[in-house]
């Protein structure tokens, strides 16, 4: 299994990333912040940056180190990528399946059954571990209808009504997501999923971590010799990585929402470092930020048992070895794409 190495996460403004030797140097102002060696890390994502040197670009793509830019907001810039080295026959391979809407659905029905799945999970370690703090008959009801939405999906063999029995599973889900908000509920309340901006602390949380998690889908599927930009169930767009949100529908609730759930339980952030903007906005500060990404990456250092390797791996890991299962797929040496199906 491959080795998790680190990610850097640039947050200080007006910084600009270059290369010395080995190394990537971060300068503000000319004076040198910090010197991390290159072969340390597997990504870098830099928020609200001058630039970087064309250098420190084409190390990073010559030796399949992910550089992504952000605003500070969290928004998605762009990302550097160099020279593709991708198995051609591989990737010759997931374009024919992607072509094929019948393939396509086979493949996004996994996707989703493992979103689902999860988000069910999510719910009924919820109703084990706080069974006297939460209304367990209203949150056994929205699971009983989530494994009613993994049958439908099971069945479905239609892209569009595919992604109508996600909607409606989302929603359920979506619909009892406050009720594990346990504390700081005055400022952090969720009544709805919303973006493009976020409105309130809870979805600007969301939408920050599900950009870092779109990265490392990215990151994992370039490595093993996918390409990130064409998907089943998300489908061609010019400039979207539409199979790394495919393979991050089965993450966003066992990975990604509970992280966020836990960092406002355990008060690691709190209501002053949210800004409401004129047009509804609301934006993190730098602190919070730091905050979120020194816990993300402690999450992604943790432990678990790959339900479907039967390996210990790092949380981090997870992208890698589901783009490594679905590498296989494509290849042919799986009858189908084993989604991750946390137990």
């Amino acid at each position: 299994m491959r080795k998790l190495l680190n990610t850097v996460y640039v947050t200080s403004p007006n910084t600009y990333l270059s290369l010395d030797g080995e190394n990537v140097v971060i300068l503000k102002e000319e004076k040198e912040l910090s010197r991390i060696p290159l072969h340390n890390l597997e990504g870098i994502v830099a928020f609200g940056y001058t630039g970087a040197s064309p250098a420190l670009m084409g190390a990073c793509a010559k030796r399949n180190i992910a550089l992504s830019f952000m605003k500070q907001s969290g928004k998605f810039l762009s990302r550097v990528v160099g020279e593709v080295r991708g198995n051609v026959t591989l990737r010759k391979a997931q374009y024919r399946l992607s072509d094929n809407v019948e393939e396509s659905n086979k493949i996004a029905r996994n996707f989703l059954l493992g979103k689902v799945y999860n988000a069910r999970w999510v719910i009924e370690r919820a109703t084990r571990d706080y069974a006297t703090r939460l209304d367990v008959d209203k949150l056994k009801g929205v699971s009983k209808t989530l494994v009613n939405s993994m049958k439908l999906i099971q069945q479905s063999e239609d892209l569009e009504q595919l992604r109508g029995y996600e909607g409606e599973a989302a929603s359920q889900y979506f619909s009892v997501f406050e009720d594990l908000i346990l504390q700081q509920k005055d400022s952090f309340y969720f009544n709805y999923r919303n973006k493009r901006p976020p409105l309130d602390n809870v979805n600007a949380m969301l939408s920050f971590v599900y950009t870092l998690s779109a990265h490392d889908a990215a990151a994992a599927l370039e490595t093993v010799g996918l390409d990130p930009y064409v998907g089943f169930l998300h489908r061609d767009r010019p400039g979207r990585i539409s199979l790394a949100l495919d393979m991050m529908e089965e993450l966003r609730s066992v990975y990604a929402d509970r992280f966020v759930i836990s960092l406002i339980n355990k008060r690691e952030v709190n209501a002053e470092g949210f800004t409401q903007k004129e047009n509804g906005a609301v934006i993190m500060d730098d602190d919070t930020r730091k905050t979120i990404l020194k816990a993300w990456q402690s999450r992604k250092q943790e432990k678990i048992t790959h339900p479907f390797l039967q390996e210990k791996i790092a949380w981090g890991l997870v992208p890698y070895a589901q783009a490594m299962l679905l590498a296989r797929f494509i290849r042919g040496d799986l009858d189908g794409y084993p989604p991750f199906m946390w137990k």
